[in-house]
């Protein structure tokens, strides 16, 4: 990138650097000491960050600055977010990149209408129930190898975005991911140690790009295949200028897909072991669809609908609806107890109801009433810990019985799978207010582990996320997408727009997303204190990679939950994990204040989240 171009970068970079450092003075003159028992809500690690105009948060500060650049530069939300995405693909390259799979939520100023983008990918054609029976035990392998992968979403994510909603050229938006490709950005030391990953260092592909040496804290690293790749679809938008800017987007979209780059990822995985073939490219599409919602306390919020654990949000929130947790206090015994256990609630549900909507028929109507929510409440005992899965029977709540098309999911207590995982996020909200979460993941550090050929990149694992227990909501088939954990949220508040959050972390992500909530509605937080609040989380319930080992009455916290609330869970009966003080990463929130429409932007200290706003 030119240096002219670099001016408005270092600015930012300067100025983020003033302000964290005034934001450390006065949360060191707020900050008090209390009791460990009592949750302090006034000082914070990070301020809020505040802006009339624009805001961006996400998950590194590169991709931060990106968004904003394009902002700046006369892009929209939908510009910026791909902008940012694509930067956010080279430097979090362990949990998202170019072979991400994607849940975005978008809201369009100009409709006045939210839209959900699913960007997963379907089984390729070759892979069944019964070929993994046949040829690899019964099993699929968890987050390593293409016998766990998935196609990449995000690209044509990317297209549907600049062409349906967007206002720029793949040339402009991936200009600054190409130039740091080309030119390298500075390691940061997790990162840097994660380069030394004994996955990547398995397949040969992989070493090329990420350990032609040993890598420390501050060095440049590069990828230049990765350049290469993005510089053909920005070579054959060029040459197809002259046809319109939609065809010449297509065009582009379609040499990822269906062209070169396509037969080059089929080729390998053929010669690989892996399933895919060029036609399982040649037919993907992401897809835009309605998404779900339901009402709590007033704030509208939405979650995708297809093949997400996201609507499991919903069900949970209108279960804690009939609750004054206020009263309760936050991270209580009794709040942390009665939270918990409605999530397990949920998690059942979404064990047995969710899934791909072109291969099953999801109740929504049962599952997002006020009566079912009501009835679902009645199971959670205030004293005692559940260690039961116990999916409900929404059905009893719509017009026509479902009921034969869903059964029980199976329960698996063998094995060691894991609830965590590898995601990353942006929100993007611009001066119209047009809002977009966008929410890429390799599911799995470094995902498959394994580098395409010499396109620079490694597909996602969520391939590793479905069921082999035929009739199961999330069962395998060919073309069926599995149910991921992705799950950005989007909020409304009479009728209007007002806010968005996200959570990378596999099983993990709604249970922060709904705790960040829940510490702005009904504690009165502001987004900076919702997000650094200490957080519990649980694991009893199958988890979403294979064999989804089910971990009954599980419960951990973080150690700033005090000693006297610890105890009291273990006394509900609670098999009670305590973690690091700031363990249970990571937030990016931005909400648009209803009374004066100034943004406000938070980002969590747990990890490298950044959030500007001007």
């Amino acid at each position: 990138m030119k240096s002219a171009r670099r001016i408005p970068a270092l600015a930012l970079l300067a100025a983020i650097v003033y302000v964290f450092q005034t934001g450390a003075q006065e949360t060191q003159r707020t900050a008090r000491p209390s009791d460990p028992d009592e949750q302090q809500t006034g000082g914070t690690m990070r301020p809020v960050i505040r802006g009339a105009h624009a805001a961006v948060s996400s998950m590194k500060p590169e991709a931060t600055r990106a968004a904003e650049n394009i902002l700046r530069a006369g892009g929209n939300a939908f510009d910026a977010a791909v902008a940012g995405q694509a930067v956010l693909a080279l430097v979090d390259p362990a949990s998202n990149g170019i072979g991400s799979d994607a849940e975005i939520l978008i809201y369009d100023a100009k409709t006045k209408q939210p839209y959900s983008i699913n960007a997963e990918a379907p089984a390729p054609k070759l892979a069944t129930i019964e070929w993994y029976n046949k040829n690899n035990g019964g099993k699929i392998p968890t987050n390593d190898g293409l016998l766990s992968g998935s196609i990449p979403g995000t690209v044509d994510a990317w297209y549907i975005l600049l062409d349906r909603w967007g206002t720029m050229s793949f040339e402009k938006v991936l200009e600054q991911a190409i130039d740091i490709a080309e030119n390298g950005f500075p390691l940061p030391a997790n990162l840097a140690r994660s380069l030394a990953s004994s996955k990547l260092a398995k397949y040969p592909t992989s070493k090329k790009v990420y350990q032609s040496k040993r890598y420390t804290e501050g060095e440049l690293f590069k990828n230049p295949d990765l350049a290469r790749t993005l510089r053909k679809l920005v070579e054959t938008e060029r040459q197809n200028t002259s046809k319109g800017r939609h065809a010449a987007l297509k065009a582009a979209r379609d040499r990822f897909y269906k062209g070169d780059i396509a037969q080059t990822m089929a080729k390998f995985s053929e010669e690989n072991g892996g399933l895919f073939r060029y036609e399982d490219f040649a037919n993907y599409t992401a897809k835009v669809e309605t998404p779900v919602s339901t009402d709590y306390r007033g704030y509208r919020v939405y979650k995708n609908m297809s093949n997400t654990q996201g609507p499991a949000e919903l069900i949970l929130l209108n279960m804690l609806e009939g609750y004054d947790l206020r009263a309760m206090g936050h991270n209580s015994a009794e709040y942390i107890h009665t939270t918990a256990e409605a999530l397990k609630l949920a998690f059942a549900d979404r064990e047995k109801f969710l899934g791909d909507m072109d291969f099953i028929k999801i109740p929504f109507e049962g599952l997002l009433s006020k009566q079912y929510a009501a009835e679902r409440r009645k199971l959670i005992d205030p004293n005692n810990a559940s260690l039961e899965l116990r999916p409900g029977n929404p059905e009893k709540f719509m017009k026509g019985s479902q009921a034969a098309l869903f059964q029980d999911p199976t329960i698996n207590l063998d094995g060691n799978a894991s609830h965590d995982g590898d995601t990353s996020y942006l929100a993007v909200i611009d001066s119209n207010r047009n809002m977009i979460g966008f929410m890429p993941s390799l599911h799995s550090g470094w995902g498959t582990g394994v580098v395409m050929a010499d396109l620079g990149f490694i597909f996602n694992c969520r391939g590793d996320y479905y069921s082999l227990v035929p009739g199961e909501a999330n069962a395998l088939a060919p073309g069926k997408r599995p149910r991921s954990t992705l799950a950005t949220t989007l909020i409304m508040k009479d009728g209007q727009p007002y806010g968005l959050m996200g959570s990378p972390g596999a099983d993990d992500q709604l249970m922060r997303t709904v705790q960040t909530l829940l510490n702005m509605v009904d504690f009165g937080m502001n987004v900076q204190q919702a997000i650094e609040a200490p957080r519990w989380s649980t694991r009893s319930f199958p988890a979403s990679p294979f064999p989804h080992t089910m971990y009954p009455g599980d419960l951990g916290v973080e150690s700033r939950i005090g000693e006297k609330v610890q105890q009291a869970l273990i006394a509900k009966g609670h098999k009670l994990r305590v973690n690091g003080p700031w363990s249970m990463s990571e937030m990016a929130v931005i909400v648009i204040d209803p009374k004066t429409g100034v943004l406000h932007a938070g980002a969590d200290p747990r990890n490298d989240a950044y959030a500007w706003a001007w």
